[in-house]
């Protein structure tokens, strides 16, 4: 596969990080140029950049613009200060485990360089977190070449949310799947759920497949279950937020209900993740911190006010799917099948 049958929404360019404001797709293809880590917090937080994998490496650069000036010379107080950063940054969406698992593992890693002067311990964050982004296209791209060996030929599938380029360091997860297998021949058509309230399917991932000139379909969310009904879908594959130490995986609000769709009409349901996604450190989904987001974006639509004033609103970003649901997680390291728990186990040993 070519460099061209893929693109990149995130860059670190000469001291400052680029990204693909999504915000103003799919009608514009605007890029902003990051050059502190207040912007790159406000970035996070406001879906200027989304996506688990993205976020993280967007965290890293961040956590360097945050500690690149900093004038003091003990470790101690470097020390002490790269932690704030590292806290005000994962306060910015607290359900993605990518944002905190990146940031821990450069504040890991200064540590295990404090005898380093402060100067180097500058480069090092900054040599991690060009690492961490790198090792992101690489692993989205094995992701996408194991989870293709699952896709039949023929294969009609349903996906939800956004899963491409614009989430991840390229490729993508849930989407590398289907960009591979479609490299493979195997793929008929996929279906796009509009992923309601913010519409990241219908504005992010077919413009994703349109790039890549992959057949699809945009459907309203709650058409899911009569194309199930209907025969039309032979496996869905989405991505993670965070997978818990028993599997149950918290994804873009929607997630569950399809998982519940696809055992009830017997269709394998896949979750594509990185490893980085894991969190062994949670006992199951229940744990799992659910971020509530602003009622306005349920209230109104493109600006015009569609629900009374001062309605009670109810607004999760995520929910988690229990991991009776899932069929195969598929990681960069290979498809972990049930027992999750037991499974994981021997990956992190």
């Amino acid at each position: 596969m070519s460099d061209r049958d893929s693109f990149q929404s995130i860059s670190w360019e000469n001291g400052y990080l680029r990204i693909i404001d999504q915000t103003f797709l799919p009608k514009r293809e605007v890029y902003s140029d990051l050059t502190t880590v207040g912007q790159v917090w406000d970035a996070i937080k406001k879906l200027r950049v989304r996506g688990a994998p993205a976020i993280g490496i967007a965290g890293a650069y961040g956590f360097y613009l945050g500690i690149k000036d900093f004038s003091m010379q003990n470790f101690d107080m470097f020390y002490s200060e790269s932690q704030r950063i590292a806290d005000y940054l994962n306060s910015s969406r607290p359900t993605a485990v990518n944002l905190s698992w990146a940031l821990n593992r450069i504040l890991v890693t200064i540590y295990a360089y404090k005898d380093r002067s402060v100067d180097e311990l500058k480069e090092i964050t900054l040599k991690t977190a060009i690492t961490i982004h790198e090792e992101d296209r690489r692993l989205c791209k094995e992701i996408g070449l194991h989870g293709a060996e699952l896709v039949p030929e023929n294969a009609r599938i349903l996906t939800h949310c956004n899963t491409g380029g614009l989430a991840t360091g390229e490729f993508g997860t849930a989407f590398s799947i289907i960009l591979h297998a479609h490299k493979a021949g195997k793929v008929n058509k996929v279906w796009v759920d509009e992923t309601r309230p913010l519409l990241q399917g219908s504005r992010l991932t077919t413009w994703e497949l349109q790039k890549a000139k992959i057949p699809h379909t945009l459907n309203i969310d709650s058409a899911a279950a009569f194309l199930m009904q209907q025969g039309k879908v032979d496996l869905i594959v989405t991505g993670a937020d965070r997978i818990t130490k028993n599997g149950d995986t918290a994804n873009k609000i929607g997630t569950y209900m399809l998982a519940v769709l696809a055992k009830a009409h017997e269709i394998p349901f896949y979750v594509a993740a990185p490893y980085s996604t894991i969190d062994m450190n949670l006992e199951s989904g229940g744990l799992i911190e659910i971020e509530e987001r602003d009622d306005t974006e349920v209230t109104a639509f493109a600006g015009k006010q569609t629900a009374p004033k001062k309605v009670d609103v109810y607004n999760p970003a995520f929910d988690v799917t229990p991991n009776n649901l899932i069929t195969a997680i598929i990681t960069e390291k290979g498809i972990i099948k049930p027992n999750f728990a037991k499974n994981f186990e021997k990956l992190f040993t």
